[in-house]
């Protein structure tokens, strides 16, 4: 069981995905929007995260702040996102690695798979 932090800022949203990835076998800890996500990770040992904020740029900025953690340079993202050719076209810019991103509409087992095939 791997422990998933989960950054929603729609909690109907992040309470459909917190089930949909608790079927899946993963212990999640939903959150809303914060910038205190990198305290969280650690405070959680979680061993992946999912952003799903309703701006790109709301995502975008929790991932560089979690990515300005050396201790999380390679920590497992799924990104979603409404807006995925600029996503794609920032994270591309950021050369990010071990990061997957889904377009919007999804599925929890979308995000399940992505989350599988990251941590691998």
């Amino acid at each position: 069981m791997s422990r998933i932090l989960l950054i929603d800022d729609t909690p109907e949203i992040a309470q459909l995905l917190t089930f949909a990835l608790r079927d899946h076998g993963h212990e999640v800890h939903a959150e809303g929007f914060t910038d205190t996500v990198s305290n969280l990770i650690g405070e959680l040992h979680a061993e992946a995260l999912v952003l799903d904020c309703t701006s790109w740029d709301m995502s975008e900025a929790l991932f560089d702040l979690v990515r300005q953690q050396p201790d999380y340079s390679q920590l497992p993202i799924v990104m979603i996102s409404d807006t995925p050719e600029k996503a794609d076209a920032s994270l591309r810019s950021r050369n990010a690695q071990k990061v997957l991103l889904i377009p919007k509409p999804f599925t929890g087992s979308q995000v399940a798979r992505a989350l599988q095939e990251l941590l691998k």
